[in-house]
């Protein structure tokens, strides 16, 4: 099986099946927590909520609430599901906040880090990406699991600007918590560049040949006896030279020792500008702004991160080759950043909208032959897989068939009027825009009503054709409905096409595909990579 792997499912189970212990050397994780909410919402009591209608949450929206079914989660928890010491901080935690959905979010957290755990290898580190509302909730989670030692630090990350707030602090920051599995973890420094300041203020030498450079401190830090001795006619320093005799030697061979006229002066070592990495990042991160409406690596998904910032957190603590993983991958930017890095992936997500945009991104931006480079897993392949994902989620199952047409799934169950997604294509060469409504329907059974439904809502929203994607084989009455539904003719090409189209997902699966206009237009628009000197290898 490939190292880079898209998983369509639920994480945890994904981990559980899929990921064999100590074989990831880096996690980055990003969990979906609207904590723009109101306090009392996320950590007041309210009526439960039944687990149906939690299901039924929006794509891409906060997936965490109290039911009761996490209440039966959390007792397993507390029945030897995960660590004792993870069981205590999760008791601790609902004493103190009770029951709400801010709780919720933890007790689906709990198992899932401490399957990360166990997927880390010993030299791995893990970046859990968070806000202030839950952090110190999740140290102390991260602290059970991974023991308070192999905590290595709290990244703050300004996001973004202020904000007018008269009642508190702007918010404006997110946290990241970084643990290591084991000691030694992979740890690459990273630098940014001196800005001009700096280096007006710093390096203030040239050279004969233009180099420019900087005096630094020869003296030992620490008393050295051994490391005091007279140099160039020079006396040490009171705690010694920096340096052996050996080494001074080579760096005077070398030009990098400054001499002062007068002999009570001390040598100083030059540090030339053009040899310097730049200043080491340290733990506030101020310098990559987010992701704006105007950032040419927007794909309108909310929880976006930026690719630089995703990019800093590789480079320092991983290597070429190494196994990144991000459960829960959203639009993949982690995996975009590990194909630029040459990083093996893997990416889960419980959303279908996700693994189709990644999917449709990574082709965008590499090209189709990206494709073969990886493999999806967890979709389906067969009517009966089909049939499974409509049993277990049926707005999964429709975002589904819409991806299989090109079309973009809807983001919302709600309020859509009975349509599912939409095919976009050019109609000339001006810049006009025809739509394809795309209507899903997985019953055993169909009637001619759902054409004649699909083709008024096609002239109220003056869109240019319908398509009904069904599980169930058309019915003569619906093929009759389909034939007297008229044709649209397509304005710059001339040809003719359905005003309504009917194809089952049994024909989908063959790779069959309705009659539309060829030219459809993209719902994603990624960043394509260009710069001969990073091609991707596949």
């Amino acid at each position: 099986m490939p190292a880079n792997r898209l998983f369509y499912g639920d994480n945890l189970d994904v981990l559980r099946e899929h990921v064999a212990t100590e074989s990831v050397d880096l996690v980055y994780l990003d969990p979906p927590f609207n904590s723009n909410r109101n306090y009392n919402v996320l950590f007041g009591r309210h009526a439960q909520r039944e687990a149906s209608d939690a299901a039924q949450i929006q794509a891409f929206g906060d997936t965490w609430v109290w039911t009761p079914v996490t209440g039966e989660q959390y007792a397993a928890l507390m029945n030897g599901e995960v660590p004792s010491r993870v069981a205590d901080a999760l008791l601790a935690m609902r004493t103190l906040i009770g029951e709400n959905d801010a709780m919720a979010y933890l007790v689906n957290m709990a198992p899932r880090l401490v399957e990360l755990h166990r997927v880390l290898s010993t030299t791995g580190s893990l970046y859990l990406h968070c806000d202030p509302t839950m952090s110190h909730y999740l140290k102390v989670m991260l602290d059970a699991i991974f023991g308070p030692e192999r905590f290595r630090g709290e990244i703050t990350w300004l996001r973004t600007t202020t904000h007018n707030d008269a009642k508190r602090w702007s918010p404006n920051a997110d946290i990241l918590l970084y643990y290591s599995k084991g000691a030694e973890p992979t740890w690459n420094p990273v630098f940014t560049e001196y800005t001009d300041k700096y280096v007006a203020e710093k390096y203030r030498h040239t050279d004969a040949d233009g180099r420019v450079y900087r005096l630094d401190n020869m003296t030992s830090p620490n008393p050295r006896p051994n490391l005091t001795f007279e140099w160039q006619g020079h006396q040490p320093p009171t705690n010694g030279w920096r340096y052996s005799r050996d080494r001074m030697a080579e760096l005077d061979a070398a030009g990098l020792i400054w001499y002062p006229d007068n002999k009570s002066k001390r040598p100083q070592l030059k540090r030339y500008l053009d040899e310097q990495s730049g200043v080491v990042i340290g733990n506030v991160w101020t310098d990559i702004p987010p992701i704006n409406s105007r950032a040419a690596e927007r794909l309108g998904y909310p929880t976006q991160k930026p690719l630089a910032l995703i990019k800093r957190i590789l480079e320092a603590s991983s290597n070429e080759g190494d196994l990144v993983l991000d459960p829960f991958c959203g639009c993949g930017t982690t995996i975009d950043a590990a194909l630029r890095l040459k990083r093996r992936w893997i990416g889960i997500d419980v959303t279908y909208i996700a693994v189709d945009l990644i999917g449709k991104r990574l082709r965008h931006t590499y090209g189709d032959g990206i494709s073969g480079s990886y493999q999806v897993l967890g979709i389906p392949r067969d009517l009966g897989g089909a049939q499974r994902l409509f049993e277990q989620s049926p707005f999964d199952f429709e975002r589904w068939a819409v991806s299989l047409v090109e079309a973009q799934p809807n983001e919302k169950q709600i309020g859509d009027k009975g349509i599912d997604g939409v095919a976009r294509f050019p109609t000339d060469n001006k810049g006009n825009i025809g739509r394809v409504l795309v209507s899903v329907k997985g019953g055993k059974s169909i009637g001619p009503q759902f054409v004649r439904d699909l083709l008024g809502t096609v002239q109220t929203q003056k869109a240019q054709m319908g398509v009904l994607i069904t599980m169930a084989e058309p019915t003569r009455g619906v093929l009759d409905a389909v034939n007297h539904g008229g044709t649209y003719d397509h304005p710059a090409t001339g040809q003719q096409f359905p005003r309504v189209q009917v194809i089952t997902v049994a024909q989908l699966l063959r790779g069959e595909r309705p009659r539309m206009p060829l030219t459809l237009l993209p719902y994603i628009a990624a960043p394509r990579r260009s710069a001969a000197s990073e091609q991707l290898s596949l």
